[in-house]
């Protein structure tokens, strides 16, 4: 972007609340659907304390027990046998005018926490992104991105820019549940976001 004859970066936000929201009852309807043999132990041991898990609705192949959001694989992503199961994710995931890599409900128990880590190449710059739809959470589950606290409400879409450090804590007394969902970058998504 030019300013006054010179060219400066466009520096894009760390988070940015999208003018999407879901119906969170509904998705609720939806969670209820997983099974408790579906919910995958998150393989990232070394970053959480307590129980944090995953159900994948798209992965790799459409392996339902394919947690792992594998950039590298040759194998494309594929809806999993669960995602049948949850409708009212998929109307929520037709409203995606992009297309969708991975997709998982991720749940973190009471009394869990992540340890602040940072992903790779998951900001707005590096073409793929990572939007968070809170599904059940409280005001007691935190989370936070670069040492600032992000508020997310259920039905609410997030962007956050994940290559930053996070961390998110569970002090509430049930599962804090967000529907994840990793999306390439393209002309529909970049207007919703409105970095530019």
């Amino acid at each position: 972007m030019y300013h006054g004859g010179t060219m400066q970066k466009t520096t894009t936000p760390d988070s940015r609340k999208l003018p999407l929201s879901f119906d969170a009852a509904r998705l609720r309807e939806d969670l209820r659907r997983v099974e408790p043999a579906e919910w995958v132990p998150h393989f990232n041991t070394s970053y959480y304390e307590g129980a944090w898990s995953a159900a994948s609705l798209r992965s790799v192949g459409g392996v339902a027990t394919q947690i792992f959001p594998d950039t590298t694989a040759k194998t494309p992503y594929a809806d999993t046998p669960l995602l049948a199961r949850c409708p009212h994710v998929a109307g929520a995931l037709a409203s995606f005018r992009c297309t969708l890599l991975s997709v998982r409900f991720l749940k973190l128990a009471p009394r869990s926490r992540i340890r602040e880590h940072s992903d790779y190449k998951l900001g707005y710059e590096d073409g793929e992104v990572r939007l968070h739809v809170p599904v059940q959470t409280c005001d007691a589950a935190e989370f936070y991105l670069a040492g600032r606290r992000v508020e997310m409400r259920e039905g609410e879409c997030w962007y956050l820019n994940f290559n930053l450090p996070h961390r998110a804590e569970n002090l509430g007394a049930r599962d804090r549940v967000h529907l994840v969902v990793d999306c390439v970058v393209n002309d529909w998504l970049r207007a919703r976001l409105a970095f530019d």
